[in-house]
């Protein structure tokens, strides 16, 4: 099943960039993580880290299935 047209590197650009927000989260599907990583800062940094490896790996996929497009 087609998660909705989500591409991993998108996701991997918006942790890059804005990671420390939350937003690949929110875009991922994963609203409540975002919500946390909002307010924690990414977890100082550590979170948004460990998120953009595991986007690389493609061990982060989005809550509704795979990505429409890969790396």
């Amino acid at each position: 099943m087609a998660a909705g047209g989500k591409s991993q590197l998108v996701a991997l650009l918006l942790a890059f960039f804005v990671g420390g927000l939350g937003i690949h989260r929110f875009y991922l599907g994963y609203t409540w993580q975002g919500v946390v990583q909002l307010l924690t800062l990414g977890g100082c940094g550590i979170w948004s880290l460990i998120d953009f490896i595991r986007i690389i790996l493609g061990d982060l996929q989005p809550k509704n299935g795979p990505y429409d497009k890969t790396l």
